[in-house]
């Protein structure tokens, strides 16, 4: 009876001197394991001793990690300006871009200050219906570029999952772009040909036979253009999409006499150009899609205008170009200068 009471006693004084260094009674702490205990329910009826205390360990440890990460998080404000100045290798224009839309994200009402970690899929739908309901276009940019937020805050620790993942983007009802006709090509490459306009011939002749966007043919340099082998080289750092490709050089006779190199000024050059052919309205892209148009019609392959507009996959080539019935084989025939 002895050695029990002093094995009870010694007991009783290591436990003071172990709970004496975080100021916890006995009394406490057994609290503490009954609350614990509690909160487990079924999870903790007819659990051996150990099992018991194997699972108590585990819940103190999961709740000390999720104090902890509660502890590391950062303001929506401070990781959405992290995320974009993490891009600074993008170019200057899609920089513009995400400075654009993190500032509209930031303007709505009480959420600059939300910590990352505590934003549910609710909040982010309220940003994104806020910030660009009124347009399917920027709904769906808005998404991407909050998507990439919470990813960016993941990498950091300042989040644990990405709640943007949940939020479906909105279809977007493509709208039909007509090509434009052999008579409105032959209009625009005359009025190309005048002195006044005579720098954008080459620009010209890249968009309406080689599918070149715009913005690709403002940054292509003299080097890009291989004018023995007849092939253009849009590189990375040129394409839209980040993806290099080759595209051929068609029609080079067309070019005879004409100012082989992109001028200053251009996006001005090229919108007086379209008002002087007598274009006063211009749809977007439709050099592009005039290309894709009378390219799939000529040679009818898929797979070679995929490769030469730069296109991930043939999906929008087969929803867009696969039903021709604005173009007449005559008019294919004149655009490419085949009998």
């Amino acid at each position: 009876m002895h050695y029990v009471c002093l094995y009870i006693r010694m007991n009783q004084k290591i436990q003071e001197i172990l709970l004496k260094e975080i100021s916890i009674g006995s009394t406490e702490a057994v609290r503490l394991i009954l609350e614990c205990t509690e909160e487990l329910g079924s999870m903790a009826e007819g659990l051996e001793r150990k099992e018991l205390m194997s699972l108590i360990r585990q819940v103190i440890h999961k709740g000390v990690q999720a104090v902890r990460e509660k502890e590391k998080s950062v303001s929506f404000e401070t990781a959405a300006w992290e995320s974009v100045s993490a891009r600074r290798e993008r170019r200057w224009s899609t920089r513009r871009d995400l400075r654009h839309f993190v500032r509209r994200m930031l303007k709505v009402e009480n959420v600059a200050s939300l910590q990352l970690r505590h934003m549910n899929v609710c909040v982010c739908k309220q940003i994104l219906q806020s910030a660009f309901g009124s347009s399917p276009h920027s709904y769906r940019k808005g998404r991407a570029i909050l998507h990439s937020i919470f990813n960016y805050g993941m990498m950091n620790g300042w989040c644990s999952h990405n709640p943007v993942k949940y939020i479906l983007s909105p279809r977007i009802q493509e709208r039909e772009i007509i090509p434009l006709s052999t008579e409105e090509v032959k209009q625009l490459e005359e009025t190309a040909k005048r002195p006044k306009h005579a720098a954008m011939r080459l620009s010209l002749h890249l968009m309406l036979y080689c599918g070149l966007r715009p913005t690709e043919v403002q940054r292509i340099q003299p080097g890009d253009i291989r004018w023995e082998e007849k092939l253009v080289q849009i590189r990375p750092t040129v394409s839209k999409t980040g993806g290099g490709r080759i595209v051929p050089l068609r029609l080079t006779d067309k070019l005879r006499n004409a100012t082989l190199n992109i001028p200053k000024n251009w996006v001005n050059r090229w919108k007086s150009l379209r008002r002087d052919a007598g274009f006063l309205y211009w749809q977007a892209d439709v050099l592009r899609h005039t290309f894709a148009t009378y390219h799939l019609m000529r040679f009818r392959n898929l797979q070679e205008l995929q490769l030469e507009m730069g296109h991930r996959d043939t999906n929008l080539l087969h929803s867009r170009y696969t039903n021709l019935p604005r173009i007449t084989t005559t008019a294919c025939r004149q655009f490419w200068g085949t009998s």
